[in-house]
């Protein structure tokens, strides 16, 4: 990749740490005055920031963008994905975690992509299989504990809240 990561560092910091607004802000002057409009890494950020605050049509136009500049960034398709996946178009998003599963055929990411999309059309079978090959990669715990959830769902288990 070409991109300078250095340059995205601090706001991929404010991110971490929940500034998400204050990490959009600088990537957005690094994009449009700051040299680096160029920079995928600053795109997919920047498409990161947007999606953390449910802005799902600006963060589809950075991960396309981060795209136009590195075509095998994967990271930048999943998220393409999954803002694909919240905006509704499921088909595409499905595209989307597929293409990358044909770059790293064991993706963590691309596997919950395509677990999540299958999950909320309500596909069974393809849902279980790509949540079921997503925990095989060992996931951390939290997010273990959700596909977890989402497979009793699947099974029809009732989960009591008490």
């Amino acid at each position: 990749m070409a991109g300078d990561w250095e340059a995205v560092e601090e706001a991929v910091e404010l991110l971490q740490e929940g500034s998400t607004e204050l990490a959009a802000e600088q990537l957005l002057g690094l994009i449009r005055g700051g040299g680096q409009e160029e920079n995928e890494y600053a795109h997919y950020i920047l498409g990161n920031a947007y999606f953390e605050l449910d802005s799902w049509e600006p963060a589809l136009k950075c991960y396309v963008r981060a795209l136009e500049l590195q075509p095998e960034y994967i990271g930048a398709m999943v998220g393409c994905g999954h803002a694909l996946r919240q905006l509704g178009r499921f088909d595409d998003s499905i595209r989307m975690g597929r293409r990358a599963l044909l770059m790293r055929g064991d993706d963590p990411d691309a596997l919950f992509l395509l677990g999540t999309v299958h999950f909320q059309r309500g596909e069974t079978s393809a849902a279980e299989k790509q949540l079921r090959a997503f925990l095989e990669t060992k996931p951390e715990l939290e997010i273990r504990l959700e596909v977890e959830g989402m497979l009793q769902v699947l099974a029809g288990e009732v989960l009591s809240s008490q």
